[in-house]
């Protein structure tokens, strides 16, 4: 069995039926890579892939995501109640390779949901989900990466006869060359993201792959870091049934579960942490700081995709969504804490104490780079650039929901009303699921611009394209050397706003999918589009 991550065994069992509790561990916890991480540091259990002997299948990493309300302790804060997946914040980590096949059954042990009369861009279902895996390179839908299905729980009337809960499977086929990296999942389903997400519904999913066997990074303890963003009241995450739904709330931020747990590290010993910005609303910008200075995190990979080298940083920024692979020695003995800015306490600890590591261990000097770069020679139509503004519409509506988020640009979504003040449409640039924001070809290598036009810098709005990351090449008119890969990037507001430019090529899969503000109130109420990667 794998560590809980600090919430006992207890919340467990109280969250799962006795008649498939024995099913559902067996299948989520089939494995934990040994680290040399001391055990007061949690780790969340693991799920990993087993191969039948002499089988020409591929591997499976099979499990089940038991999702239900759940009485969680969360160290350092205290009770809650809330959804999860397994009765643990955060989920179990899913380790896979390049060829695996990911097999997961949800087990939807939700109440029924209350009616809704609303449109689909207010909040609704939240007992519904369904399920994401941020970042990955894989099939957006059928039964794998599909976020425009929904994981429904019994309706009242099925609940009163005693009908099963129900069932759902996940099926996905993880490409053979998939870049090695850190990725996550999350629920996805449109009007109850944001609220299961604040709850805790998130974990981690690694792809194992050509970076791991590098021997400075095999060495290393290979240490799950996942920070969630949770918002409860009263011991629970509050109903999203207005605007300013947790105006006054403030943030509870865990590490694997815990606040503010402590991770010990040698003199000279090297450890890989794998960053995780499993937040809702809030843009983390990390460093490590200490009484006798700082540790510096040599960076090697973000959003899943190893860099060509190292990278040595003071400071990481993680938009919601965003992943940092870093490494970490430890120098002079004493305590060092994990912050972020505006965050007020530290997210984790780190003692660095005990006998030193002689000589130090050594860093890598170079990576096999997880993805080559795009050219812009390559690009299919140079002046048919795709252009997304994020744009919010204050007090635009009457209601709980005042505010509209829009997406605009070169696409947006048409207005009901042709003519009259867009500021108050009730359509436009809006998500409309009927509607098409983007046909993307497969094979073809575009240019996209990607601003907001917010003034105040505090207001940030994430993009996220879904199933193929994108290579950022410019941010406020500065091109970057050498660019880096991203799925997920961070705007802030200002005078202007950021503004940042991208290359994507469109691979491997055809379907529906989306594109939206990774501020999860913000996709919730429409700040997204719809997308369709169609064969040449």
């Amino acid at each position: 069995m794998g560590r809980s991550g600090g919430i006992s065994r207890r919340s467990v069992l109280k969250a799962i039926p006795a008649a498939g509790f024995a099913a559902a561990m067996d299948e989520a916890l089939t494995g934990q890579r040994a680290t040399a991480v001391t055990a007061a540091f949690p780790q969340p259990a693991v799920c990993t892939s087993r191969s039948v002997p002499g089988s020409a299948s591929p591997p499976v990493v099979a499990g089940t995501l038991d999702v239900r309300f759940t009485d969680v302790s969360v160290p350092g804060y205290g009770p809650v109640t809330t959804r999860t997946y397994n009765g643990t914040i955060p989920g179990p980590t899913l380790r896979v390779r390049g060829g695996d096949v990911l097999r997961l059954t949800h087990i939807n042990g939700l109440p029924p949901n209350a009616p809704h009369t609303g449109g689909h861009n207010a909040p609704h279902h939240a007992n519904s989900f369904n399920l994401h895996t941020h970042g990955m390179h894989v099939r957006p839908s059928g039964h794998a990466d599909n976020v425009l299905r929904e994981f429904a729980p019994r309706t009242a009337e099925q609940a009163a006869a005693g009908a099963p809960e129900p069932r759902y499977e996940t099926t996905i086929h993880v490409p053979a060359d998939h870049p090695a990296g850190t990725y996550w999942y999350h629920p996805h389903l449109h009007g109850s993201t944001a609220e299961q997400v604040l709850g805790g519904m998130a974990g981690v999913i690694i792809v194992e792959g050509d970076i791991d066997e590098i021997p400075q990074i095999e060495a290393a303890a290979d240490i799950v870091v996942c920070i969630n963003e949770l918002k409860f009241k009263d011991g629970k995450v509050p109903a999203f049934t207005s605007g300013g739904w947790t105006t006054g709330i403030p943030s509870t931020f865990t590490v694997n579960g815990t606040v503010n747990p402590t991770l010990h590290l040698r003199p000279g010993e090297v450890q890989r942490w794998r960053l995780v910005a499993a937040t809702a609303f809030t843009a983390l910008r990390l460093q490590v700081t200490g009484d006798r200075g700082n540790l510096t995190m040599h960076q090697i990979a973000q959003d899943g995709v190893t860099f060509a080298r190292p990278v040595a940083q003071d400071l990481v920024d993680l938009a919601m969504g965003n992943r940092a692979d870093v490494l970490i020695r430890g120098g002079t003995p004493g305590r060092y804490e994990l912050r972020d800015r505006t965050v007020p306490g530290p997210l984790m600890t780190i003692e660095v104490a005990g006998e030193p590591v002689e000589p130090p261990m050594a860093l890598p000097v170079s990576l096999p780079q997880g993805r080559p770069f795009l050219d812009e020679r390559d690009i299919a139509n140079p002046d048919a650039d795709r252009e997304v503004v994020f744009h919010t519409d204050a007090g635009a509506f009457t209601g709980a929901f005042p505010n509209a988020f829009r997406i605009l640009g070169s696409h947006p979504t048409p207005a009901a009303h042709a003519g009259d003040d867009l500021t108050r449409d009730p359509a436009y640039g809006l998500f409309d699921p009927g509607h098409t924001n983007h046909t993307l070809t497969l094979g073809t290598v575009e240019r996209w611009t990607v601003r907001t036009d917010e003034t105040m810098p505090a207001h940030s709005h994430p993009f996220h394209l879904h199933t193929n990351q994108f290579l950022l090449t410019h941010r406020n008119g500065e091109r970057l050397d050498p660019p880096v890969w991203y799925d997920t990037i961070g705007l802030d507001g200002g005078t202007p706003g950021d503004r940042v430019t991208f290359l994507v090529r469109y691979e491997d899969f055809t379907g529906h999918t989306i594109a939206h503000c990774h501020q999860l109130h913000h996709e919730d109420l429409g700040m997204m589009q719809a997308v369709h990667y169609v064969e040449p």
